[in-house]
């Protein structure tokens, strides 16, 4: 090429350099999916262990299939099902098959309830004969097959059915059960949404007894929320929500004998005032494992239930200072041994304990924590597992034996990976980002972590960031009370250190978050590269209280929710504020839910620093959350009161001195808006002047049509007009 050429592409190319970084992000591009990663499709392992499922809509036919690919050449091999092919299903929206795969529940017409909960018209799709059978015409919930798949026990009105698919014969396990009283064989609200799961029915491995939760929810207080809707006169919800130091509902756990027809009661021992948060079938039929914990929640038993004498004996027994954590990862091998996971030294670890409960071994240590359990593989006796070894806010996948030896590193690059694993552990599909790569997906090798094929990567939503020239995500740590904490920040991407810039916090800092990962952006970071774009620097601290740092650096806020956490963000704003490049009389922060807590005890108790705030769907005083979140951490308001009222910002409103935006939705069935009502009235009474908006209709996540771009505008504006 001659010299001419060269230089005037060089020129052109750096012009393009230049234009494409001028391209700006707007609010419409965040929120319409301009920037949505693209994802590996849900998929689930078929028992063979070399292929999977993944469910496909079919937008432009209106249907759905479950189609069936192999592992190691991601090769469409068939389809399970395809509702083009049903007569009496247009299309399902969720799936789940049987143990021995030879039939699939379709879920269709699916009606939200809360979170987690739904209920729906349910099918049995038969693979080999291609037959579909309706399991009720009612909308009914957590429909699930016995493990030969000839029964599907479900609840409907709070009670729980058993229909026999060969004859269609529906029998009726639990009569009692009536709205807002008495819940059979699914979880309260509170449980739902604190414990985390609904179905609170199992079957053992034989399918002649069927385990199940009772809630007796009577003198449990209710919750009304208004529902505004387009009709003349609103409506209202109306629900069991038992708030902190109020009364919970009562459990109870029976067993339902299918063979004699009958239910039996477990008496599990002398507690009162207990949960119940797991209940699950051991490998012998006849021994069912129960999780029993005290009200304060740092006494919990493991308990194995015989189905046949209906004894009742502790085999595992596990307290703490402050709370124990409630997991799913309880894991039964052949011997009925079991995998267990504890922060008893002090991190999260895993254990595995013999039938009687008797410690064999801790499988894993060290100053680190697991974060996932992944699963057990009996042929090889090996376990898998997520953990922080290689820093808090990185993860790693790894393999170990069960006697803590042969441990081997499976993913092999800095920052985010998590995997999915094939049925028999041949395969794992890896899940990697961090901050300057988004979702990239590969099968690999689950002895020795390495590289089957590329499955999918985000490389053209890198080619299409590079026109907007984003600024990076620098993780780092701060040195605050004592503790080096982790922080990212975002600069704008003309940043000059000789200028001072208006600096916009974000926190959430509930017990165990983590809000600081080397992760790439979400929603909320491309809101940052906005801000940036306007001459804002962003920053987030993970001060003490949140998790991924041991045990002791979790529990340190016990009793005392909003304490620590906030005195950490208060001096790291006052650190920043040091740097030559803030300017010190521009600092805001904001939050959602804890966050939204926090922010506002900031703008409050933090005015000296903070002279904006922003609070979308707070808690304004722990007296009006639920019992089972709050008292983990908090014990009673009875107990506690001072812990309570001293950190509740709906008691400093005097205090106010910056600018303050509080949002909420008003159909929060979580953080009902009554806190945002009881701070406005706080707030009016001391004569401080702050804005305000509710979100008609809208509960904890506030979206819906143009609501996050509009909650995202005012925002957006507030920020710009007051910092």
């Amino acid at each position: 090429m001659r010299l001419s050429n060269m230089l005037l592409a060089f020129l052109l190319a750096g012009t393009s350099a230049v234009y494409a970084q001028e391209k700006e992000i707007t609010l419409e591009e965040i929120w319409n999916g301009t920037f949505s990663q693209e994802r590996l499709e849900s998929l689930r392992s078929l028992n063979n262990g070399t292929e999977y499922i993944v469910l496909n809509q079919n937008r432009e036919q209106g249907s759905t299939s479950i189609d069936v690919y192999d592992y190691k050449s991601g090769s469409k091999k068939r389809s399970l099902v395809d509702s083009e092919k049903l007569d009496d299903i247009a299309r399902f929206g969720s799936y789940e098959l049987s143990d021995n795969e030879n039939k699939i529940l379709l879920g269709t017409e699916s009606e939200q309830i809360f979170r987690r909960s739904s209920r729906g018209i349910y099918y049995v799709y038969d693979v080999k004969s291609g037959s579909l059978t309706k399991v009720s015409d009612k909308k009914i919930q957590e429909p699930t097959f016995s493990p030969d798949a000839s029964k599907v026990a479900f609840v409907h009105e709070n009670n729980i059915f058993i229909k026999d698919l060969a004859t269609g014969a529906e029998s009726q396990v639990t009569a009692d059960g009536k709205k807002n009283e008495i819940i059979n064989g699914i979880t309260d609200w509170v449980y739902e949404e604190e414990f985390g799961f609904v179905r609170a029915f199992q079957w053992n491995a034989t399918g002649d007894h069927l385990a199940y939760i009772k809630f007796d929810e009577i003198n449990v207080q209710e919750f009304s929320m208004d529902l505004y809707g387009e009709e003349l006169y609103p409506g209202a919800s109306t629900f069991k929500y038992p708030k902190a130091g109020e009364e919970n509902a009562i459990v109870s756990l029976h067993l339902y004998h299918l063979q004699e027809g009958n239910t039996t009661e477990i008496n599990l021992g002398d507690y009162q005032d207990f949960y119940i948060p797991r209940i699950k079938w051991t490998n012998d039929p006849e021994i069912l494992s129960v999780q029993v914990m005290n009200r304060h929640q740092n006494n919990l038993d493991l308990i194995f239930v015989n189905a046949r004498t209906n004894e009742a004996r502790v085999v595992l027994n596990e307290t703490d200072e402050a709370y124990v954590d409630i997991t799913d990862n309880l894991t039964f091998l052949k011997d009925n041994s079991f995998i267990w996971t504890s922060e008893q030294d002090g991190y999260n670890h895993i254990y595995h304990y013999n039938k009687n409960g008797k410690l064999l071994n801790q499988i894993t240590q060290g100053d680190w924590e697991v974060t996932r359990y992944y699963g057990f593989n009996e042929g090889r006796n090996t376990i898998y597992y997520q953990s922080t070894e290689n820093g808090s806010v990185n993860r790693d996948v790894y393999s170990i034996r069960t006697n803590g030896k042969n441990k081997t590193r499976l993913t092999d690059r800095e920052g985010t990976n998590s995997a999915d694993f094939s049925a028999d552990f041949t395969y794992f599909i890896n899940t990697f980002s961090n901050t300057e790569t988004p979702a990239e997906y590969t099968l690999r090798d689950a002895k020795n972590g390495k590289v089957v094929r590329e499955i999918k990567d985000n490389k053209k939503l890198l080619q299409k960031s590079e026109a907007y020239g984003f600024s990076p995500k620098e993780l780092s740590t701060i040195e605050i009370n004592g503790n080096e904490l982790n922080m990212w920040m975002i600069k704008p991407a003309d940043f000059d250190e000789n200028k001072k810039y208006p600096l916009l916090m974000f926190q959430y800092s509930g017990p165990g978050s983590q809000s600081v990962s080397n992760t790439y952006f979400n929603s909320n970071d491309y809101w940052y590269q906005l801000l940036a774009n306007e001459g804002y620097i962003i920053a987030t601290v993970d001060g003490r209280g949140t998790g991924y740092k041991g045990a002791a650096f979790k529990k340190v806020t016990q009793k005392e929710l909003g304490k620590f956490e906030l005195e950490d963000q208060i001096a790291a704003a006052k650190k920043f504020a040091s740097y030559d490049y803030i300017d010190e009389d521009r600092i805001g922060i904001w939050g959602w839910s804890y966050g939204g807590f926090m922010s506002t005890n900031a703008i409050l108790k933090g005015n000296e620093v903070f002279s904006l705030a922003i609070a979308v769907a707070p808690v304004t005083s722990w007296r009006f959350y639920d019992t089972i979140y709050t008292e983990r951490y908090m014990t009673t308001p009875q107990e506690n009161p001072s812990g309570y009222d001293e950190n509740s910002p709906i008691n400093h409103v005097e205090k106010l001195k910056g600018d303050y935006l509080l949002v909420h939705g008003s159909a929060d069935d979580n953080v009902h808006v009554q806190n945002t009502m009881r701070l406005i009235e706080a707030l009016v009474q001391a004569n401080k002047q702050f804005d305000w908006a509710i979100y008609p209709d809208k509960n904890h996540g506030i979206y819906g049509g143009n609501t996050r771009l509009h909650l995202y505008t005012k925002m957006t504006n507030f920020i710009k007009e007051k910092l």
